[in-house]
């Protein structure tokens, strides 16, 4: 990654997942540029963009779109081309995610889109100006958009379009040389992650029945997305890759938690 420069989006504090594809990109000598959703935010992120040798630190809502029409500018000035994007914004009222799905307000949907899906969109045509040639492109998913997922609600849907957009746009900036790809992350315990039910039950679920039997690290994906924001992956675009220690190859739980709260075969569970 050394000579590459890139903008970081959605970076919220230093156990994030845009924190750990932060670090690995650092380590591998990326140059990098970060935004910050509020002033509530600000105060987190410019001490991580400070660590990682970084000055560049704006304000970017992406539902703003004075925050949205400035964005390119700003990185031109500072860095003139950019190399890579990674994409790390969700967000869904808090309503849409404790009320059954089928609830789900027009205004709670409308927003869960415009917000975790559309922006993927608006924010690369914002920078195309400034995205170099072969640049690439990495948004953040999970496994609740292509299966059910327990509280996942909207949220879910959203990803599933997420994933989707992820390859129409692989063929749409495909003929420019650029890559779009996403990267679905098992469960890791966020600040996004806290607007999510009983997510300490699905940490525990998914530890206890993902074939490496533990939960992914935000520096195991972070790896992973450095790997696909490189020239290693530069034949790779419009995948879904899957960092979840293989939970996702699951077709039945295999373990699960008897009344005593010891781990056993599903199927022995009392």
């Amino acid at each position: 990654m050394k000579g590459k420069r890139g903008l970081i989006v959605g970076l919220a504090n230093n156990k994030s997942i845009a924190y750990g594809i932060a670090k690995a990109c650092h380590e591998q000598g990326a140059e990098m540029a970060f935004t910050y959703l509020n002033d509530a935010l600000k105060k987190r992120v410019e001490p991580i963009a400070k660590a990682f040798g970084s000055e560049y630190v704006y304000e970017l809502d992406v539902s703003n779109e004075e925050h949205m029409a400035g964005i390119a500018a700003k990185i031109e000035k500072d860095f003139g081309k950019i190399d890579f994007l990674v994409h790390s914004v969700a967000f869904a009222p808090k309503e849409a995610l404790s009320e059954p799905f089928i609830k789900t307000s027009k205004s709670a949907f409308q927003i869960a889109m415009d917000i975790s899906v559309y922006s993927l969109i608006d924010l690369t045509n914002r920078l195309e100006s400034v995205l170099s040639d072969d640049a690439s492109i990495l948004t953040l998913s999970y496994l609740g958009g292509p299966k059910y997922i327990v509280n996942y609600n909207v949220m879910g849907v959203a990803k599933a379009a997420l994933e989707s957009t992820v390859r129409y746009m692989a063929v749409d900036l495909g003929a420019k040389g650029q890559r779009v790809n996403a990267i679905s992350a098992g469960p890791i315990k966020t600040l996004a992650a806290a607007g999510i039910g009983d997510f300490s039950q699905i940490l525990k679920w998914n530890a206890i029945n993902a074939p490496l039997k533990k939960n992914v690290t935000i520096e195991q994906v972070g790896n992973s997305a450095m790997y696909l924001l490189s020239d290693l992956s530069s034949g790779v675009t419009g995948e879904v890759h899957y960092v979840d220690n293989g939970y996702n190859v699951m077709g039945m739980a295999a373990a699960t938690t008897n009344d005593e709260g010891k781990t056993v075969l599903a199927w022995d569970a009392k």
